[in-house]
């Protein structure tokens, strides 16, 4: 049973219980200490910062504070983000999305070998073509 590694924009529907896709829902669900983790990239942490910056994303906390709020509500594990992999995130294979922050979430779940749960149609499409293991939310 793999790990998953949650998207930015799962993060954030599963942050203000939005409602998943049922497949998405039961794979979280079997997600617990000692069978299989959910993770969430420190790079989220970044895009979080980009959207609140940006006017594009309001949050009811700082973003440090919303995303480690969110971290011990889910249960959820810090995925290693480590040089190797931001190297692979320049050099993915195929026609990866442009999005820095997909190219890195992508290489994390690769490096990593995670199922990356999203709700992001260039992602889903890369994952179509056999790049990365991938599951809409």
């Amino acid at each position: 049973m793999n790990d998953v590694l949650l998207d930015t924009c799962a993060v954030l529907w599963i942050g203000h219980d939005r409602p998943l896709l049922q497949s998405a829902e039961n794979v979280l669900n079997q997600c617990r200490p000692g069978e299989r983790r959910a993770l969430m990239s420190p790079f989220s942490v970044w895009e979080l910062g980009s959207l609140v910056a940006k006017g594009c994303l309001r949050l009811s906390a700082p973003v440090i504070n919303w995303f480690e709020g969110f971290r011990q509500r889910s249960g959820a594990d810090i995925a290693d983000l480590s040089p190797q992999i931001l190297a692979a995130s320049s050099f993915l294979p195929g026609q990866p999305p442009a999005d820095p922050a997909d190219r890195v979430l992508i290489a994390t779940a690769r490096a990593m070998d995670l199922i990356l749960i999203t709700r992001d149609q260039a992602i889903l499409d890369y994952g179509q073509e056999g790049w990365v293991r991938t599951l809409a939310c």
